[in-house]
């Protein structure tokens, strides 16, 4: 909702001419009808009519049933303030998460990086979204950690309630100073079963430690197919298509590198790997470090980030990436918008990280590895 806050622009030099902020704004309830909380959006996107906060919110509420909870709006879940810090920070485990997002495949669908966003840093998301279909803009959801329950429907304006029981992982409500900060590694249920030796394919050496390449002369030499180049998500990525129904691959962008090990159920769509290291200047500006495998919507190379929800192979992965940032969302999307988790994820050799899948029900659309690069963002 929409709020005016005074500002004197003598003591505030970013105060507005009409000496009035106007903020984009998330305003919590209690069940007797009381404001508890209140933030201003720090993060805005094409939103002219609002201004952001001139300091950053850390806005968080109490509940008697489950503890604290942080708050923040769209597309602040992008950035490092407000929705990082309250996480690792903070100590915050659970957060509500009011969007109106408009669903940007193959990487940034609305249902696709809530979840990752969930299982990177091993919060629960309650994600409600703007019911517009015919702008793109659908998909909210429950998301733990292990799990999500969502509402995806391109037919029609009609909204859904979703109710589910999660378990509380305030630290301070439960008692449990172990969940009070949580590694920025993904949430692991168990050690890697001998990193996917169990399918390992002809040509490759299961036994891979310290065999990845790390810059982009190593990666030339050890990628048996031609790279190219296209456009997806507005950013020019390099790519290297998948060959055959088993392999291993690599390809790197500068001191990012991306490593695929996979099995696959028929070569008849075609897939790519692809890497990305740079700033994004398009509808936002940050720094990004990605490994993707995704499935082109055509035969040609130009097809590989066109946005599709549908796939038929059934793809067994296991995709690891070197990275300069500490921040990677894992996320998984199969055929006809179905949310999938890594089997195992976690990092390894210091800036390794990696997950993996075996046994998808679904066709598999993307397997993406989204780092950002917090750092290098201007303040």
């Amino acid at each position: 909702m929409p709020s005016r806050q005074n500002c004197n622009r003598i003591s505030d030099p970013r105060c507005p001419e009409d000496s009035q902020y106007q903020f984009n704004t998330n305003v919590v309830f209690s069940d007797e009808g009381v404001i508890v909380a209140r933030y201003h959006k720090q993060n805005l996107y094409f939103e002219v009519a609002f201004d952001a906060p001139p300091e950053f919110e850390y806005v968080t509420f109490t509940t008697p049933f489950a503890g604290r909870f942080g708050v923040f709006t769209c597309f602040d879940i992008l950035f490092r303030n407000p929705a990082v810090t309250l996480v690792k920070e903070m100590g915050i485990r659970q957060i509500v998460y009011p969007t109106a997002w408009m669903n940007q495949l193959p990487l940034l669908a609305a249902v696709q990086f809530q979840s990752s966003f969930s299982h990177a840093t091993g919060v629960t998301l309650l994600a409600a979204n703007v019911r517009a279909a015919e702008y793109g803009i659908t998909g909210s959801g429950i998301f733990t950690p292990w799990d999500s329950l969502i509402h995806h429907d391109t037919e029609g304006n009609s909204g859904k309630l979703l109710v589910r029981r999660v378990p509380v992982l305030d630290p301070s409500f439960i008692g449990d100073d172990r969940h009070k900060l949580v590694p920025f590694s993904g949430y692991q249920s168990s050690k890697e079963p001998e990193k996917m030796h169990v399918w390992p394919t002809s040509s490759f050496n299961a036994n891979h430690d310290g065999k990845y390449c790390r810059k982009d002369s190593e990666c030339a030499e050890g990628t048996s197919s031609t790279t190219f180049n296209s456009i997806m998500m507005y950013d020019n990525f390099t790519l290297v298509p998948l060959q055959g129904t088993e392999g291993n691959i690599s390809i790197c962008s500068g001191s990012v590198c991306c490593h695929l090990l996979f099995r696959r159920s028929d070569a008849h769509e075609f897939y790519a790997l692809g890497v990305f290291n740079g700033l994004h200047v398009v509808h936002g500006t940050y720094y990004l470090e990605i490994c993707a495998l995704v499935r082109c919507t055509g035969e040609h190379h130009s097809s590989c980030g066109g946005e599709t929800e549908h796939a038929q192979t059934l793809v067994d992965f296991r995709l690891a990436g070197i990275f300069v940032t500490p921040h990677v969302f894992p996320g998984i999307l199969g055929s006809g918008m179905t949310l999938d988790v890594p089997d195992h994820s976690g990092w390894e050799g210091g800036n390794g990280f990696y997950m993996s899948r075996t046994g998808m029900s679904a066709g598999l659309v993307t397997a993406v590895l989204y780092g950002r690069h917090y750092e290098k963002d201007k303040v």
